[in-house]
């Protein structure tokens, strides 16, 4: 899929957004998530003013950071009833992201990540709406023929989810070719940390580091390693963790580079792996607790490697990763994990 672009793309909008400026408002669809609250937050720090819509089936009502306006409802519907002339652009994190589930309930995934998406685009298009940040994944890549993964990788997702996500990315470039939306795909690798008390809590958790650490409070007996004999430093996978808050400067430097008929696609992590067993290690590390670990077989479609090529969100947005030291990613989200947020409870 083209990502370059278009020939007119230089003489079109390059403006982009003023962050300064209070009356320019967004719509963050999927802001009472992990990573679309940390995006509401530091959006609304810079100056935007934010209307978070989400329908709660995955995220927390706590979550959604003060001075947002808040919609509980579905993409599907509730969109196009929002989005008017008043608002400049959206930022889209409305998507279900377990790979298992996906695999297990394709249609589930077909339904809210592509038709939710489908149907918001009409309502950008009918409200005049012509800016898009769209929250997107590696796994679009399935397995990587090279590692680090530059943007130019062949996509062959080896999953549901990844297929979905993939599908909108094909029908964003279309509706910037035809209809001059200014458009930008953030490709994240694996994120990590937390942000002003803003974290990582999903039921069922998936995801190595909120594990680890449920481990190391307890909540857990042990940390299961999949896989030990793959071709890396000490057998175990190798994962590219990318901190949530340079996760969300990327969104608002993307915000400002969105150009008029151009789909930009730019991939998010640091630039450099480590293992699964390096990632344990670390938690104790940070914790000062033992955490358990039993080690199992290899689970069908883990690549020994995903690491991002991200230099492209460095020329084309002038981002730059900050917070790239594993240890003190894990502090933060361990600081999360010890706090009294009742996110297991209130939605």
């Amino acid at each position: 899929m083209s990502d370059t672009p278009r020939p007119d793309a230089a003489a079109s909008d390059t403006a982009g957004l003023d962050a300064a400026d209070p009356g320019t408002r967004v719509l963050v669809t999927g802001g009472a998530g992990y990573i679309g609250s940390v995006v509401a937050a530091r959006l609304i720090e810079s100056g935007y003013r934010v209307m978070v819509l989400d329908d709660l089936s995955t995220g927390h009502r706590a979550a959604v950071p003060e001075g947002a306006e808040f919609v509980e409802g579905r993409v599907h519907d509730t969109a196009a009833k929002l989005l008017d002339a008043s608002y400049s652009a959206v930022l889209h994190f409305a998507a279900f992201s377990q790979v298992g589930e996906s695999v297990a309930k394709p249609e589930k995934y077909w339904a809210n990540n592509v038709v939710g998406t489908h149907l918001l685009l009409d309502a950008m298009r009918e409200a005049g709406v012509r800016r898009l940040v769209f929250s997107s994944t590696a796994a679009v890549y399935g397995e990587p023929e090279t590692v680090p993964i530059p943007e130019s990788a062949p996509t062959a997702p080896t999953n549901p989810y990844g297929a979905t996500k993939l599908a909108v990315d094909h029908m964003i470039r279309a509706e910037s070719a035809a209809h001059g939306l200014a458009a930008v795909s953030l490709r994240y690798f694996n994120v990590a940390g937390s942000y002003r008390g803003y974290g990582e809590r999903h039921d069922p958790e998936s995801h190595l580091i909120p594990l680890v650490l449920k481990t190391a409070l307890g909540e857990r007996p042990a940390i299961t390693v999949f896989g030990t004999d793959y071709p890396t430093a000490d057998g175990t996978c190798v994962r590219d963790y990318i901190h949530v808050a340079d996760l969300a400067d990327a969104h608002l430097l993307a915000l400002r580079r969105a150009r008029r008929g151009e789909h930009l696609i730019c991939n998010l992590g640091i630039g450099k792996g480590f293992t699964v067993r390096e990632v344990v290690e670390a938690a104790r590390r940070v914790t000062g607790r033992p955490i358990p670990q039993v080690e199992a077989g290899r689970r069908a479609g883990d690549p020994a490697a995903l690491v991002a090529g991200a230099r492209r969100a460095g020329t084309e947005l002038g981002w730059q990763p900050r917070h790239t030291d594993l240890d003190a990613m894990i502090a933060d989200a361990w600081t999360f994990a010890r706090s009294l947020r009742p996110y297991d409870t209130e939605h």
